[in-house]
């Protein structure tokens, strides 16, 4: 299947890129009533962006007013250097610090696609907590929900079409990451989205989800949320390493979810806030990644190439294009 962009509502499109796997994501365009457009998130190759803003040009000749970046991982923020200089980035004042420190290493160690000419252009206008972006009469709001997938998550709401962008808050049939993020933190940002109570819902990876379906997904993440919490304290009590914990445990529906080998990430960072390290310690991303590898090799599932040296700001895999 083909990247899409659909409207989901009056002025509100998303992009959507099967089948939603590692530096495969989403993205969203937001077009006022005045004819201003916004973009949320780039994506990850040189190829992959300028097939983005073909489609964007489909829908409309304006340059973009603004960019936002709801968290910092080069599958969102590769393709910044894009936009025109008077564009500005908006992000999470976190985000920039992140973009920043990851540079272009993952696209330098990780060499399953071809990224084309990619350059660093991190945010150039934060924020920390809430920011509103008017277009015309239509407000976009900017929400910081993180730490959950990273500490600088960030959601983009229209209430008036009640349209959200999660970025990488919500995963539509893939395990959620948070070994960059929190576990404890991820119920509290899929709670602050509830709260909204969206009727539409565009995953960072995955299919739109609309109406119950909405509320189904959020159920699936809370659940998924409490899963990972529950084996993380059994298994820290007893002693066991994440890897022992993930192997050992018994079969549930979140092993069809795509990219299972991110359950022990998950652990990884679990642990480390249960030994009550602070939210933002950073985890050895080479042990992280040597256990998740380790693990896909008896999942059969494929990993990234060279996924284990990878920087800690920035530790998501590329698989090569399909």
């Amino acid at each position: 299947m083909k990247p899409e962009l659909v409207e989901v509502a009056p002025g509100a499109h998303a992009y959507i890129q099967p089948d939603g796997s590692w530096m495969i994501n989403n993205t969203g365009l937001v077009v006022g009533d005045d004819g201003s457009v916004v973009l949320v998130d780039m994506t990850s190759t040189e190829a992959r962006n300028r097939a983005l803003l073909a489609a964007v040009e489909g829908v409309t000749a304006r340059r973009p007013r603004a960019l936002v970046n709801t968290h910092h991982h080069g599958d969102h923020t590769y393709g910044n250097w894009l936009m025109p200089a008077q564009t500005p980035i908006i992000g999470h004042v976190k985000c920039r610090e992140d973009v920043l420190a990851a540079g272009l290493l993952a696209a330098q160690v990780l060499t399953g696609p071809d990224y084309g000419h990619i350059e660093v252009r991190p945010p150039d206008v934060t924020f920390t907590d809430s920011l509103t972006l008017h277009l015309g009469e239509r407000a976009l709001e900017l929400h910081h929900v993180g730490p959950a997938h990273t500490r600088s998550d960030v959601v983009a709401w229209l209430p008036e079409q009640r349209v959200l962008y999660t970025g990488d808050i919500a995963f539509a049939g893939g395990q959620p990451f948070l070994a960059e993020g929190s576990v404890a933190g991820y119920p509290k940002a899929l709670a602050r989205i509830r709260a909204l109570e969206p009727e539409v819902l565009v995953p960072g990876h995955g299919p739109v989800r609309r109406g119950d379906e909405v509320t189904a997904l959020l159920d699936d993440l809370e659940a998924y949320a409490r899963h990972v919490d529950e084996l993380a304290r059994e298994g820290h009590a007893a002693g066991r390493t994440p890897l022992e914990v993930v192997r050992g445990k018994k079969e549930t529906r979140f092993d069809r979810w795509q990219e299972s080998e991110r359950l022990v990430g998950n652990l990884h960072r679990a642990y480390s806030e249960l030994d009550g390290n602070p939210l933002e310690t950073r985890l050895e991303p080479i042990k992280v990644w040597g256990d998740m590898i380790d693990y896909n090799g008896d999942r059969s599932i494929a990993m990234p190439e060279g996924a284990g040296v990878v920087h800690p700001a920035d530790p998501l895999g590329a698989r090569p294009d399909r």
